[in-house]
């Protein structure tokens, strides 16, 4: 098959192109004025012209701003802001308006479409998150999320009209499952260097509030299996989600390394910035809200669609994969400072 994937240089759309074109397919990635596709661990995507070819386009305008160059055979739409604090209206013009062009192009060329949202348009509830719900009145947690319930609301509509769709919503993204390894260090990694740091030293948020962490490859596989088996993927949604870890977890995790400092966890109802220090509160009112909500939410997605659907089971995403991540940004020299490993401390005692 020939797959057209937006946001094709992005951390998931990198990934997912690598695994179309490992099972085989060929693949037009959509980007915007990036000259090669890099995966998540860190190294070009390789493969001749005629299986991968890379086109600019713009989501933002109607078609894409392109004339596709031939037969495509399923549209993947991974291009999105995913950063937080970005204009409402950016927000608006590139994940909602941009999947509303996507949606138009997949029926103008009657063409599958597999949209990757996210799991927090379940927005700031409680309790167990089903794959099938959508909006049912709640509240959201900022511009982003609001911006994904409208798209995948646009997508659910576009299915109802007869559009062949799945969806996919994954978590928060971070590095791969084995390794840790992340191409990026964005959004939960920023607040995780300012903790560690000392910068940020009190943060609002429940001890048993979960951050749902998903390997990047995980996602990957998820999406490309949902490609591989559209047929039977259609008109379902899949949470590719880790499973969740407490903000106790977090802070057992975080106080195994000796360099880094552990936030204090403060209840939300009795924490008061503006009893801050004037830098911290510096970083929390530009930093730190943006991310507050997710340290209230006492949320765990159901993921049973998704484990039936897939062949292979989750990755195990407790505290061993927090490690890793952490011991990877300590390593890639993001986050503390690196212990010398054991050829470096035996050198030290030979120069001795």
């Amino acid at each position: 098959m020939t797959v057209l994937v937006t946001g094709a240089s992005g951390l998931v759309g990198a990934e997912v192109v690598a695994r179309l074109l490992a099972a085989g397919h060929d693949v037009l990635g959509v980007v915007h004025r990036v000259p090669e596709l890099i995966g998540n661990n860190g190294r070009p995507l390789r493969a001749p012209k005629d299986r991968l070819r890379l086109v600019n386009g713009d989501v933002t305008k109607p078609g894409l701003g392109l004339e596709l160059p031939g037969r495509v055979d399923h549209i993947v739409h991974c291009a999105a802001i995913t950063d937080f604090g970005r204009p409402e209206a950016l927000y608006q013009q590139v994940n909602v308006d941009g999947t509303r062009h996507v949606i138009e192009l997949a029926r103008t060329h009657a063409t599958p479409l597999v949209h990757v949202g996210t799991a927090y348009v379940c927005g700031e509830r409680s309790g167990t998150i089903a794959e099938s719900e959508l909006d049912v009145g709640q509240r959201m947690g900022n511009h982003y999320e609001e911006s994904k319930l409208r798209a995948e609301t646009l997508v659910r509509k576009a299915s109802a009209d007869g559009l062949p769709v799945a969806a996919v919503r994954p978590s928060i993204v971070v590095g791969a499952a084995r390794t840790g390894v992340v191409r990026d260090f964005k959004n939960i990694y920023v607040v995780l260097k300012l903790t560690t740091q000392g910068r940020v030293r009190s943060v609002p948020g429940h001890f048993d509030a979960m951050l749902d962490l998903v390997p990047v490859d995980h996602v990957a596989d998820v999406v490309t299996a949902t490609v591989d088996r559209f047929g039977e993927a259609e008109g379902r949604t899949f949470h590719a989600v880790g499973g969740g870890l407490s903000l106790r977890d977090f802070s057992d995790v975080l106080a195994e390394f000796p360099s880094f400092h552990v936030p204090r966890f403060v209840s939300p109802t009795a924490f008061d910035p503006q009893r801050l220090p004037a830098s911290e509160r510096a970083y929390h009112d530009k930093v730190v809200v943006l991310y507050e909500s997710y340290f209230r939410r006492r949320i765990t997605f159901d993921r049973k669609e998704t484990e039936r659907f897939m062949t292979t089971k989750p990755p195990a995403t407790g505290q061993a994969f927090l490690r890793r991540l952490l011991e990877h940004a300590v390593k890639a020299g993001y986050l503390g400072t690196p212990l010398p490993d054991v050829d470096q401390v035996l050198a030290g005692l030979r120069g001795n």
